[in-house]
């Protein structure tokens, strides 16, 4: 199983100044440490929670962080764990991760949802239209990035979207994987099974064993309907419990196809954590294949 880290938490001792510094660390850390994928969050705002410093801790834009992170590294796989389809066009949004891919050599990945932060939007005056109006320009925008990663560079028609070109250039080195985040068993696992290349689910432990199981079934269900291959859709979680018996306690998913485990350093620095990732949770992770 292959183990990612997803850092979303910017408020380092030293401030602001200190942010380029640690990261970088975080980084190379987690490089050398055998870990596979680096995430962070795409916000606006610091999430409005007491344990996340609330809105006015430090949050960073997440395709510049990507960008920095890029030229500190050389194999991570880089995304963000993911971004809210209303925060950027998608003809911008495939441009920018395209710049990505390419300035990395290759690394880039699309994590994309149906955002649900209004606070952030309501801040900064960019429009937050209904739930089902969001999964309709979801997957206007997954069919919009897959047509600017093609040979395809003509118009684009939709009901919220209308590109007269779809012309990028360059092309991505790697076409990037497209990972949908979020669980909804009619709506997002469809989506997942008709356009993406992974799916992620939130777990705290091996109790969402039996719960994570059923989402898999129905994601199956969803690609013999639309003619998927489900075996090569990569299996995600986020995990947000306790790291005590970490790997113990994911094999169960193992044991249902889950093959890569994404975790969130707490609050302080994240270098030790990653480090500690490496040192405990590296060598157990890959015994499971």
């Amino acid at each position: 199983m292959d183990l990612g880290v997803h850092i979303v938490n910017f408020d380092f001792d030293g401030g602001p100044a200190s942010i380029p510094a640690v990261l970088a660390e975080a980084a190379r850390t987690a490089e050398s440490a055998g870990l596979t994928n680096l995430s962070v969050m795409d916000h606006y705002l610091q999430m409005d929670v007491p344990a996340m410093g609330g809105a006015l801790a430090p949050m960073l834009e997440g395709y510049t962080t990507l960008g920095y992170l890029a030229g500190q590294t050389q194999t991570l796989e880089l995304q963000l764990l993911v971004t809210g389809v209303t925060y950027r066009h998608p003809g911008l949004l495939a441009k920018i991760v395209t710049t990505l891919d390419v300035l990395s050599g290759g690394r880039a990945m699309l994590g994309i949802g149906a955002a649900w932060y209004e606070r952030e939007h309501r801040a900064y005056g960019v429009p937050f239209p209904g739930l089902a109006e969001r999964f309709e320009r979801l997957e206007e925008t997954l069919q919009i990035v897959h047509q600017m990663w093609s040979a395809d560079d003509g118009p684009y028609e939709g009901r919220h979207y209308h590109l007269a070109e779809t012309i990028n250039s360059p092309q991505p080195l790697r076409r990037p994987l497209i990972m949908i985040g979020g669980q909804g068993e009619r709506k997002t696992l469809r989506l997942v099974a008709q356009y993406a290349d992974a799916c992620n689910f939130f777990v705290r432990g091996s109790a969402d064993r039996d719960r994570i199981e059923h989402k898999l079934e129905v994601l199956r269900d969803h690609c013999q309907k639309v003619g998927t291959d489900y075996a090569g859709i990569r299996k995600t979680v986020l995990w947000t419990g306790s790291l005590d018996g970490f790997a113990k306690e994911l094999e169960p998913f193992a044991d249902i196809g889950i093959t890569e485990v994404h975790v969130m350093p707490p609050v302080g620095d994240p270098v030790r954590f990653i480090e500690r990732l490496g040192r405990d949770a590296v060598p157990q992770l890959a015994e499971m294949g």
